[in-house]
């Protein structure tokens, strides 16, 4: 199992490599090395998330005006789908709350589900997905239901939203013909990755490495507090020389165990700001956006459902393979975004509530990584 080594050293053992990459600092010398040297097996991709709603057709109301297909309703479930051939996106359960219940992964192979149950002590079950598949099922060191499945069927593609043609200076290739994006739902392509807060980071991240074979591409720490290890973790799946998603799963430190937000891809920048008119048409609420990320470099828009969950339409993200070693930042609302309009406190989760200042005094009581410092830090970084 790997361990979070830490041992600050002066800044003249920075790596140089990550100058002008995605990150202007990579490890000091004995820090986490973000990866694991002998993983259980290498999940290949997330394959949906699930959550449990009680309003099943408001769900659907939402999903399509979010850019959502329908793979599949029953009365008690709601599959959701993107225009890629592949697994579902999402499934959403009919319950007494709206709440996520956890992240499903996708194997690489129909093997590694033996190997995984036999190295977790579980069985290898039958997958409830459209098509059919197969399923083991375990516990997150944060308390979060993790499935890693391998499906039977994939989903046939359906027909994409196309991206427009542009001109650049000399680079005419739209002639004779004038630009008009449709007002219509940006039509989601696939899922591409979630991000969970959790009290517990250091176990949570070592057991995404060590389980799934997951691999760091961007460390953030707490101004002044970089000798305690990192406290968020940019997570993309290990595919050897494959380039994937700068990152599948993120991770923070914060006061509760809980979901933050999920992120699905769409065609282009015009995909993101129609779509984003015709929801803002409908009444749904943006968060934050549009605006390009620093870390993972994608195009953003933020908007809350019915129920205050918290999605993003992104496109032109970073895609990195195994070769590149993770980065390190300090933690702070400015190194969110390289352009677009400040972060709000929505997105953030300022605003201060009755069951934010529980998972506050909880945290503190606990036997977790939280401690006043940390709090204070957190703080910091949100207003810096």
């Amino acid at each position: 199992m790997s361990e979070t080594r830490v041992n600050a050293v002066g800044t003249s053992d920075l790596r140089t490599a990550h100058q002008d990459l995605h990150s202007e600092q990579g490890a000091l010398r004995g820090e986490h090395p973000g990866r694991s040297r002998s993983p259980v097996i290498k999940v290949a991709d997330l394959a949906w998330l699930e959550f449990q709603k009680p309003d099943l057709d408001r769900a659907e109301v939402f999903a399509r005006d979010f850019g959502f297909g329908i793979a599949a309703r029953t009365a008690g479930e709601l599959w959701l789908r993107g225009t890629f051939a592949g697994s579902p996106c999402i499934v959403i359960r009919k319950g007494r709350t709206s709440s996520f219940i956890g992240p499903a992964f996708r194997a690489a192979e129909r093997p590694d589900l033996d190997r995984l149950a036999r190295a977790t002590g579980t069985d290898v079950r039958d997958a409830d997905v459209p098509g059919g598949g197969r399923a083991v099922n375990l516990l997150d060191p944060s308390g979060f239901p993790v499935r890693v499945v391998h499906c039977r069927e994939e989903l046939p593609a359906l027909p994409e939203q196309q991206p427009l043609p542009l001109n650049f200076g000399t680079d005419h290739r739209r002639r004779n013909t004038a630009q008009r994006p449709p007002r219509e739902p940006s039509r989601i392509q696939r899922l591409g990755h979630v991000v969970l807060e959790t009290r517990v980071f250091g176990r949570a991240l070592d057991w995404y490495l060590d389980t799934l074979g997951m691999i760091v591409s961007d460390f953030l720490f707490l101004d002044g507090q970089r000798d305690r290890g990192p406290t968020m973790a940019f997570l993309r799946c290990d595919r050897g020389g494959l380039a994937v998603d700068h990152h599948t799963l993120a991770m923070h430190l914060g006061p509760g165990n809980g979901y933050v937000h999920s992120a699905y891809q769409v065609t282009d920048l015009d995909s993101i700001a129609a779509g984003g008119e015709y929801l803002n048409e409908r009444g749904y609420k943006r968060s934050w956006g549009i605006g390009r990320h620093i870390l993972g470099s994608q195009l953003f828009d933020y908007w809350r459902d019915p129920d205050r969950l918290l999605l993003e339409h992104f496109a032109d993200g970073d895609l990195f393979s195994r070769d590149l070693e993770p980065g390190w930042a300090s933690m702070s609302t400015s190194g969110l975004a390289q352009w677009g309009p400040p972060a709000t406190r929505d997105f953030l989760g300022a605003s201060p509530s009755p069951a934010r200042v529980r998972d506050v005094i909880q945290a503190l009581r606990g036997d977790n990584e939280m401690d006043p410092a940390r709090l204070l830090g957190l703080l910091k970084a949100a207003n810096s």
